[in-house]
């Protein structure tokens, strides 16, 4: 080994300095790898706001080349909980992809989760079906890899995550739930359960799990099964059943539950958030096991405190910390017992430190004070004050001054005992000593101190004297003493003991001490004392000697002379003459005995002012000790003396009540009584204050109390009455009777109804005993009145009503309310009739109505019309009026006018074949017929023309005959009754709905046109005459009377007839006009109209004429004039657009033109706007012209479909604006638009361009969202958002040739009645929720249909709503125990208690849901410093936690959506406790010098009263008492308490003193005359008996024989009777001598009888040598010791009786040979049961020899 070291030894320092550049390198080249790097940048955005998600930071490479290394790095981030309503993470970007389209259909996505292959990408699946896609590579970062795990995908890799929420970190959660716990915080707790289940015990619990715990599995094995109950923290109960296998959520906590043939299986993993309670319910005969295992949390955990203050504030002190038990479940500190329940917990030992090692500052020190310069009256102290300096050691050392001046100097003089010094008080006189001539009276001089308490320290110089002469004017009747007779009364001696007495005080005085016994036990001696000169020393409280010359004044006798009785046993007489002889010194007295107070008695009363009576005995003056009363003098007593005592208030203390009657006489009623707190302030006045039950102290007693506690005999108990059968018409209601009996524990035990023997309460009786009011009795529908086709149904009515007695009876149908015809008459339908020939394909009634409009121009007798049209009549006109139908019976035919049913009269005739007849109309006959046929209608409106050609107007009232006479004359406009006022033209100044053609009563609709027909001079001129002698009067006779009028009327036809279609093409080419133009069209157009009336009047005079009258030719009329002029003026308003400067400004209008009927055929179609061209295989061109004025002149562009159009070398704009489309193709089909602008506005106008005629729609493809606006319209094509109650319409413009017919759906269902404008729109008045859809318009006509959809969002806004029971409902939901309060617009307000939580509810509905943004104090409620809050149920609910004091601000929820936005509002307001000081309205004391204002203090909760110990944190305000009521009281009587009684049973007397007292504002008591009293108050008494009740005694006989039962040895027991009795014999119940010890009534005593034992023989051999069937046993006896006979075993009863039996030789049996076991088995052999395998191995040997 030495060769090898040597060896190895010149290589060494190579290896060294090669590793030394080896790690140089190395070092060296990691940093140049980290150099190359740029400092890691900021750390990103977190990829998630909670449920942990990642963030990440990135760093350059600074070299040109590639580095080493990562340039990315990641973290952790938002490591909180989501809340329950963010839901999975994962599954929020599934749904992202729910409007993007997958293979061409859009799905709702789910995830697909746990892959194990690639976690990290994102797995979905399509909702209902078994589709799963992987939508993309990677999910975002901070998703979770698991479900069941934290780690999480980070750049689409699974990156490992520990429960500390760190990269990388392996750390896992231990069983407890503890992230990196050593599992110290629960326990394991497993154990098993076997089911005791009976037929009366069906459910059991089986264990209790608490909140918090965790890994739960319970395994039931057996027939029976599990179900749960839980219970929250809150206290809310709940139950599940687990019916199925599944997984559910119970309380917030998962449970897993498998429900197999033989067994169940349930986990929990935990934690749990409520106490679980497993339960097992019996399900079949077998028992069941149950086995379960759980960690249970340590609930209560000891807490380290944190250090106590420091022991000192500098120079260095000490401070320690100390143990708690905390509830981990309340969070708060609880008792230490419930840590020692856990063996776990260990308590924490207390930590010691140093604290505060700075050394202190200087300080002030002073001495202490010197000795007041005067014990009373104010004197002066003294003491030294200097700057000291203290180090650490706790050396004090004096310093300079200046260093303690930074706190005020400490005073170095200070007054003292500025109290006042004590005075002499003289009391009152006493009585004068005699009743006659001269003698003595007497008081007591006390020294009273600046308390009022007697002391001493008084100058005896100034003390006033304590006797005095009196005398009595009542002579006296026998020779006196020469001296005034000292009654020695109790003044004199308590002056002399206060004098002699004198306390010891810091001025020196004399101390007398207690005299000695006197120095003789008969005749006269001598008394001895000591007298000291002594002194207080007030700073030690010490008592010194001084010399008698310290002290002023004469000191005290120290002996005096004693007499002790006479010697001889006799009482000596003395005479005043020897006095001085006999008695020596004792000359100042004048008996041996008198009378003196010895004290007082105990005070009457504890508190409220009571009295106490000095106690009078008769003394011997020297011995001081107690002499029969008759040895002194009776006339002597001294008067009674009584003074007030313990005047305090009394405490506060219950006053009880007495109990009230009970409230039921049996099954457990209620007693009750008054208990209040009440304390006394003055007996005297009997003045007593209620308080606050807080202000007693000891536990308030019971107020209520049960009583009768016994079972009720069986009674009858009726329940309510149930509602009336009926409302009228005497109804019946019932109710349950049943038999019960009311236990003694307040339950109902239910009866058989044969233990009630008390006659059963009725169960039903009568009600509602009023007549019903008449009603309709309807019979059934009768059956159809044809077999087939449509027919009629009738039934009938009857009008009936039911009395009170329940019956019914016919009235007359007026008292019903009216039927409606509908009631009794209905349509029916049966299978369609078969016609030969030609089968029917329509099934329902159709009425062949005619659309025309007739004015009649002459008078005719009689006119027959068609329903279907309007009539414009003259008076006095017979009208026939048919209703044409098809397939239904015309006797069935309803007529109505004006919506009300029509019937005959000698007036109209309602004809039963179909036609109505109007006979010669009057005004009242204007309006609209309407005819029904089942459910077909037509209307026909009738209208009457008056004088000066006038329409007239339908009357208020029904015209008299005389007032139908007035049209027909020439009369002035007063006298027409005419409303039609035409104002510059048609429809000028009209309402919208004129403006657009239609006016508001359909019925009017024509009245413009006719009415212009009527007055303007459209007519030819030849005829305009004989119109005037249609209204003369006198022509109107007969046309055959005059034949030069008939051949001026020739030409005029009777009545004028044209098509509605006509009128309405008029009225709709005047609504596309501008306003400006309107009225030039009108006059052509009517112009117009009357000559194509005249043209046509000889084809038209068929329809309308009977077949005799004359025809006539037709009749060339010429133009007006004024048609030239209408087209001149449109030339001349074109042609003057150059020479806007001379006219006024004005906004462009375009000229809407009416050019011929276009030819399909045509190669080139030149048209104007408003028109439509169809565009055929030959056009080879389209010029659409454009004509505009206006000032400036307008600009003219062209749009197609809403767009510009792209001209080209196709489409080209012309120098006059026109456009030209050449060789036109089928994209140029569409809407052309001009538009003319200029600065004051703008026009436009379309034109639509088909394909072959083919219908076209103008459609709009924008969404129109209005919130404000009355009304909306609207292009087809699009969307409208709108609110409620506005007006929509939805414009459908079609084009087509012919023209399109317009159909209008809604959600594909054609719309019944739609309520069309003209050219196909469509109105919604008034919209709501109901009326949301898709609107459908279709064109169609021969070549073809379009359709388009516009589609009605009804917008709701946020608002309140009307029913709050959801939001109600939910917040009780979320928080059942805390307070909650629900926002306003206006603001409310919650007060709270400090520490509380709260619930504020958002109630708002609204379309779409309104999202709702929660703010504090104007800011979002996420930015609030120091709140912490929670948002539940979709925003409505805040939950606000921990609130602090003082106010929290305004709450405020804003909910938003398309329509609108509402702010709702909301304070919280915490309240605080303070203490009040209240003063009690009543003084202590109602007169003398005890009367105080006690002041109060309250605790309050605002202004509400609480328990003090809410304020114990609180500063309590100074509080003093106020006197009052100082003032003397009047006189009352004083009673001392009551004597002894005199027996102390039988019957005895206690008496006690009464005297009338007076109390002073001083405080002293004197007595004065009884009548003062007696004016005030009756005397009480002071007499009364007491101990009334019997002497008794317990007696007892003598004892009986020793004869019992044995009991020991030699011992029995004996008895004797123990009775109670009067002292007279009188033997009374045991009750009455209850309150005495019994005597007893048994003893032990010694008998030969009882002298036995047990004896016993030996034990007989075994029956078995081996194995464990061996027994043996023995004889047992009692026998008499004496005689060792037997005797009854009973006798030995007290002594344990020996066995007679045992097992023996308990050993096992060698099989190695076969021998008997028993020795029975020769007898088995004999009985031959050898065969028997029982007895063949017992006896082996045996039977084997047999």
């Amino acid at each position: 080994m030495e060769c090898c070291r040597r060896r190895a030894t010149p290589g060494t320092p190579l290896l060294f300095l090669a590793f030394l550049l080896l790690s140089s390198r190395t070092a060296r080249s990691e940093e140049d790898r980290e150099g190359l790097w740029d400092a890691w940048g900021p750390w990103s955005e977190c990829s998630r706001t909670c449920g942990g998600g990642a963030s990440y930071s990135l760093r350059r490479c600074l070299s040109s080349k590639s580095c080493e290394g990562r340039n990315i790095r990641y973290r952790t981030c938002s490591n909180v909980d989501c809340p329950p309503e963010a839901g999975d993470f994962r599954a929020q970007q599934c749904s992202a992809h729910n409007d993007v389209k997958y293979h061409g259909q859009f799905y709702e996505w789910l995830p697909v989760s746990n892959d194990p292959d690639n976690p990290c990408s994102l797995k979905c699946q399509a909702k209902g079906t078994s589709l799963i896609v992987e939508l993309a590579p990677k999910v975002l970062d901070g998703t979770r890899c698991y479900t069941e795990s934290l780690d999480m995908c980070i750049s689409g890799l699974c990156q490992i995550v520990g429960c500390d929420h760190q990269l990388g970190s392996t750390v896992k959660e231990d069983n407890c739930g503890v992230c990196n716990g050593d599992g110290s915080t629960c326990r394991l707790v497993r154990g098993q359960y076997k089911s005791q289940l009976s037929a009366t015990k069906l459910d059991d619990t089986v264990v209790a799990i608490p909140y918090g715990s965790r890994h739960i599995r319970l395994v039931l094995k057996g027939p029976d099964h599990l179900y749960l109950e839980t219970k929250t923290l809150q206290g809310t109960k709940g139950e599940n059943s687990l019916s199925s296998t599944g997984t559910f959520l119970v309380d917030n906590s998962t449970v897993d539950f498998q429900k197999l043939p033989d067994k169940e299986i349930l986990r929990m993993a935990g934690p749990l958030t409520a106490d679980f309670i497993i339960k097992i319910h019996d399900s079949g005969p077998a028992d069941s096991t149950v086995q379960f295992i759980f960690y249970q949390p340590i609930i209560h955990r000891w807490r380290e405190t944190d250090f106590f203050p420091c022991s000192a504030t500098c120079g260095g002190g000490y401070q320690l910390t100390s143990a708690e038990c905390y509830d981990l479940r309340s969070s708060r500190v609880v008792a230490d017992q419930y840590c020692h329940y856990y063996p776990e917990n260990i308590k924490p030992k207390p930590k010691l430190q140093e604290c505060n090692l700075d050394p202190c500052p200087a300080r002030w020190e002073a001495t202490p004070w010197t000795a007041c310069s005067s014990s009373c009256g104010g004197g002066i102290q003294s003491r030294a004050v200097s700057c000291v300096e203290e180090d650490i050691q706790g050396h004090v050392t004096s310093v300079e001054e200046w260093k303690c001046m930074y706190t005020p100097k400490m005073p170095i003089v200070r007054p003292c005992n500025i109290f006042d010094c004590p005075k002499w008080l003289a009391q009152e006189w006493s009585p004068c000593t005699v009743t006659c001539g001269q003698g003595l009276r007497y008081r007591v001089v006390l020294c009273i101190d600046h308390r009022g308490m007697h002391t001493g320290g008084c100058s005896a110089k100034t003390k006033p004297h304590i006797k005095e002469e009196c005398i009595i004017p009542t002579p006296c009747y026998k020779p006196r003493e020469k001296l005034p007779v000292e009654a020695k009364l109790p003044w004199f001696k308590q002056a002399q003991e206060l004098e002699e007495g004198a306390a010891v005080s810091e001025e020196p005085s004399f101390i007398p001490e207690a005299w000695s016994a006197c120095t003789v036990t008969c005749g006269v001696g001598t008394q001895m004392r000591v007298v000291r000169c002594q002194v207080l020393l007030s700073f030690s409280q010490s008592v010194a000697d001084l010399p008698v010359d310290e002290c002023e004044g004469p000191k005290p006798a120290s002996q005096r002379a004693c007499y002790a009785g006479p010697c001889n046993g006799e009482i000596a007489e003395f005479h005043p003459d020897n006095a001085d002889g006999l008695l020596g010194d004792l000359q100042d007295l004048d008996e041996l005995y008198d009378w003196e107070y010895e004290g007082f008695t105990k005070c009457s009363e504890s508190c409220g002012g009571g009295v106490q009576e000095a106690v009078v005995s008769c003394l011997n003056k020297q011995t001081r000790e107690l002499a029969d009363e008759n040895l002194c003098v009776t006339s002597r007593r001294p008067p009674q003396l009584l003074k007030s005592c313990n005047l305090d208030p009394c405490p506060a203390r219950w006053e009880i009540g007495k109990w009230s009657p009970c409230s039921l006489t049996c099954g457990v009623g209620l007693q009750t009584r008054d208990v209040v707190c009440s304390h006394l302030l003055s007996r005297e006045m009997n003045e007593v204050v209620v308080l606050a039950d807080e202000l007693c102290h000891h536990p308030k007693p019971s107020t209520v109390q049960a009583c009768n506690r016994f079972n009720c005999p069986p009674a009858w108990y009726p329940a309510q009455w149930q509602l009336c059968s009926r409302t009228c018409g005497g109804g019946v209601q019932k109710r349950d009777v049943l038999c019960k009996q009311r236990m003694a524990d307040g339950s109902f035990l239910e009866l058989p109804e044969t233990f009630c023997s008390a006659s059963k309460p009725t169960s039903q009786q009568e009600c509602k005993k009023d007549d019903c009011p008449s009603e309709w009795l309807l019979s059934d529908w009768s059956e159809c009145s044809v077999s087939c086709g449509e027919g009629t149904q009738t039934r009938s009515a009857i009008c009936r009503r039911v009395l009170k007695t329940g019956a019914s009876t016919v009235v007359n149908s007026t008292l019903c309310p009216p039927l409606p015809f509908s009631s009794s008459i209905r349509p029916c339908m049966l299978a369609t009739c078969a016609r030969p020939g030609r089968p029917s394909t329509k099934h329902s009634p159709h009425i062949a109505a005619a659309r025309n409009i007739y004015i009649q121009t002459r008078r005719q007798r009689k006119l027959h019309f068609v329903v279907g049209g309007f009539a414009y009549l003259l008076p006095k006109t017979t009208v026939v009026l048919r209703c044409p139908t098809r397939r239904f019976r015309k006797p069935l035919i309803t007529w109505e006018k004006d919506g009300q049913h029509s019937i005959s009269s000698a007036h109209v005739t309602v004809a039963p074949f179909g036609y109505l007849k109007i006979h010669r109309l009057k005004p009242s006959d204007a309006g609209i017929y309407t005819c029904s046929a089942g459910p077909a209608r037509e209307q026909f409106v009738i209208k009457l023309i008056g004088g000066n050609r006038k329409l007239v107007a339908r009357p208020l009232s029904l015209w008299s005959e005389e007032e139908e006479a007035l049209p027909v004359r020439k009369a002035n406009p007063k006298e027409v009754l005419q409303t039609h006022k035409h104002q510059n033209g048609i429809f000028s100044n009209g309402s919208k709905a004129e403006k657009r053609g239609l006016t508001a009563d359909p019925g009017n609709r024509y009245d413009d046109i006719v009415s212009r027909l009527l007055e303007q001079g459209g007519w030819p001129g030849e005829l305009l005459a004989s119109w005037e002698v249609q209204d003369s009067a006198e022509r109107n006779a007969s046309l055959e009377e005059d034949p030069n009028t008939e051949q001026a009327l020739l030409h005029l036809p009777f009545t004028m007839v044209a098509e509605q279609k006509r009128l309405d093409d008029i009225l709709r080419n005047l609504s596309q006009q501008p306003e400006e133009l309107r009225d030039l069209y009108s006059k052509h157009l009517v112009a117009q109209l009357a000559q194509d009336i005249f043209r046509s009047h000889l084809e038209n005079q068929d329809m309308l004429h009977k077949p005799s009258e004359q025809r006539f030719p037709p009749v060339a009329i010429p133009p007006r004039k004024h048609v030239s002029s209408f087209s001149s003026s449109l030339r001349s308003s074109s042609g003057e657009a150059g020479s806007g400067s001379r006219r006024p400004h004005r906004k462009p209008t375009i000229l809407r033109k009416i050019s011929a009927a276009q030819q399909l055929s045509a190669s080139e179609v030149v048209t104007h706007l408003g028109q439509t061209v169809a565009l055929a295989s030959g056009t080879l061109s389209v010029l659409l012209h454009c004509e505009a004025v206006g000032n400036p002149r307008p600009t003219i562009h062209w749009t197609k479909n809403g767009e510009p159009v792209q001209f080209s070398d196709r489409i080209l704009l012309q120098p006059d604006d026109s456009l030209q489309i050449l060789a036109p193709v089928e994209a140029d089909v569409g809407f052309y638009t001009c538009n003319a602008t200029n600065a004051l506005g703008y026009d436009s106008v379309s034109i639509a361009v088909t394909l072959a005629g083919k219908p076209l729609v103008k459609t709009s493809r924008m969404t129109v969202l209005n919130t404000e606006k009355p009304a909306v319209m609207v292009d087809i094509g699009g969307t409208i958002r709108t609110v409620q109650g506005v007006n929509v319409t939805i414009n459908c413009q079609v084009a087509g040739v012919p023209e399109a017919e317009v159909t209008w759906f809604r959600n594909k269902s054609k719309l019944a009645s739609p309520q069309q404008l003209h050219e196909g729109s469509l109105l919604l008045a008034n919209v709501s929720f109901s009326d949301q859809g898709l609107y459908s318009c279709r064109a169609a006509n021969l070549h073809g249909e379009q359709t388009e959809g516009t589609q009605l969002l009804i917008l709701d806004p946020p608002q309140v709503p009307t029913q709050l029971e959801d939001i109600r409902a939910l917040l009780l939901a979320t928080g059942p125990n805390l307070p909650s309060v629900l926002m306003t617009p206006l603001g409310t307000q919650l007060v709270l208690d400090p520490g509380n939580s709260a619930l504020l509810g958002c109630p708002i509905k609204g379309h779409p849901t309104p999202n709702i943004t929660w703010f504090q104090n104007g800011r979002p409620i996420a930015t609030a410093p120091g709140l912490t809050h929670h948002i539940w149920g979709a925003g409505q609910i805040l939950r606000v936690a921990n609130l602090s004091g003082g106010p929290q601000g305004e709450f405020s929820c804003l909910a938003q959506n398309e329509a609108g936005t509402l702010m709702q509002k909301a304070s919280l307001v915490i309240q605080d406790y303070w203490w009040s000081v209240d003063r009690l309205a009543t003084c202590s004391a109602s007169c003398g010098n005890r009367g105080v204002h006690q002041p109060r203090l309250r605790c309050l909760l605002n202004t509400t009263e609480v328990d003090p110990e809410h304020c114990a944190g609180k500063p309590r305000p100074a509080v003093q008492p106020v006197a009052c009521n100082r003032r003397d009281c009047p006189a009352r009587w004083m009673v001392t308490s009551w004597s002894a009684c005199t027996r102390s049973c039988g019957g005895g007397v206690q008496t006690r003193r009464v005297t009338c007292q007076k109390l002073k504002a001083s405080g002293i008591s004197t007595p004065v005359s009884n009548d003062m009293c007696t004016q005030l108050a009756k005397r009480p008494v002071d007499t009364q008996a007491c101990n009334q009740e019997l002497c008794v005694e317990w007696a007892f006989s003598s004892w009986g024989q020793c004869n019992g039962p044995c009991i020991g040895p030699r011992l029995a027991v004996q008895h004797r009777q123990v009775f109670c009795q009067t002292r007279d014999g009188i033997t009374l119940p045991s009750e009455q001598c209850s309150a005495l010890p019994r005597p007893v009534s048994t003893q032990n005593c010694w008998s030969e009888a009882c002298s036995v034992h047990w004896r016993v023989s030996l034990w007989t051999l075994c029956t078995a040598t081996c194995g464990n069937y061996g027994f043996q046993s023995r004889r047992v006896e009692c026998v008499h010791a004496r005689t060792n006979k037997a005797v009854p075993e009973h006798l030995c009863s007290w002594g344990p009786r020996p066995a007679n039996w045992q097992r023996c030789n308990i050993t096992p049996c060698e099989n190695t040979e076969c021998r008997d076991t028993t020795r029975y088995c020769e007898k088995v052999r004999q009985l031959k049961l050898c065969q028997l395998g029982q007895f063949r191995s017992r006896c082996c040997g045996t039977c084997g020899k047999a």
